[in-house]
């Protein structure tokens, strides 16, 4: 009965297949619409307006769009042209994921940062997938770089600690400029040899370099971004804002300074051991 009803309608308004579709296919709207006309009746009258005449200024305007709805329908009424079916594909997802890595390799070998937006996004996604494997917590390594960065982290997740591993700065422009990665495996290496005096105070830092094994020596390249001007470019854009993020944490009771004392091998031990401090008040004085 109610297909027979839609279509003596569908009939009278001279309409063909199109305005089928598009005037009935979503038939369930009328319940919608019903209680919207409800609605705006109460509300017409709270504020004293003549519901009547408003009404039958709408149903001339609505007799007249129907009107000239079903007319363009009819001269529509054609049979549509084939169209592709388009769906995300693994190999769509792919593409898509090697011109994001693409892009944010350009960013990174200019020694700038990627935008907000997309490390959170990227971030979130992270620990999504992680908490929802039961991991129990995480260490961002190199993040968060500005004070937005670590204020929007503020409000997706709780953070206990941030370490600040600490280097002169002379050491860390020849660390940059040692490192190297072997071409074939991907595994990476460092060719710089450190043997700096301590300053002020600060005890000497000695590195050994971290050499490749013999198959890997004649496959070492050298990573684009790590020469002198980008090297630099980095640097300058951690004073003006990354350092800052340091202060923001600090003021937070959260920064724990650590001096390196020297490669992986003297480091490691003694971060462990100013980790496992009880006292977060030493934690946050913790340098060797």
């Amino acid at each position: 009965m109610r297909e027979s009803r839609r279509f003596s309608v569908h009939l009278a308004l001279g309409g063909g297949a199109v305005s089928d579709v598009l005037l009935w296919k979503k038939w369930r709207g009328s319940v919608s619409l019903l209680v919207g006309s409800t609605a705006l009746w109460f509300l017409f009258e709270i504020a004293g307006y003549n519901i009547l005449s408003f009404i039958s200024n709408v149903l001339l305007l609505l007799v007249t769009i129907l009107f000239f709805w079903s007319k363009s329908a009819s001269i529509l009424n054609r049979p549509l042209p084939p169209l592709p079916n388009l769906e995300v594909s693994e190999e769509i997802a792919i593409k898509t994921a090697d011109a994001m890595r693409v892009w944010l390799t350009e960013i990174v070998n200019q020694g700038k940062l990627v935008s907000d937006e997309i490390i959170i996004s990227l971030l979130s996604k992270r620990l999504e997938t992680g908490e929802a494997k039961g991991e129990s917590g995480f260490i961002l390594d190199g993040f968060p770089r500005t004070v937005r960065q670590a204020e929007i982290l503020d409000d997706v997740t709780d953070i206990d600690l941030v370490v600040n591993l600490k280097l002169p700065e002379k050491v860390l422009v020849e660390k940059c400029l040692g490192r190297r990665i072997c071409s074939q495996c991907g595994k990476n290496f460092n060719v710089a040899n450190i043997n700096v005096k301590g300053e002020n105070g600060n005890p000497d830092i000695s590195m050994d370099p971290l050499l490749p094994p013999p198959q890997c020596v004649s496959k070492l390249i050298t990573r684009s971004d790590d020469t002198e001007t980008i090297v630099s470019e980095r640097l300058r854009v951690y004073y003006e804002k990354s350092q800052p993020v340091e202060d923001f944490y600090r003021n937070q009771g959260k920064m724990m300074e650590f001096n390196l004392p020297g490669g992986l091998l003297e480091s490691w031990p003694k971060l462990l051991e100013a980790l496992n401090l009880d006292e977060n008040e030493d934690k946050q004085s913790a340098a060797v």
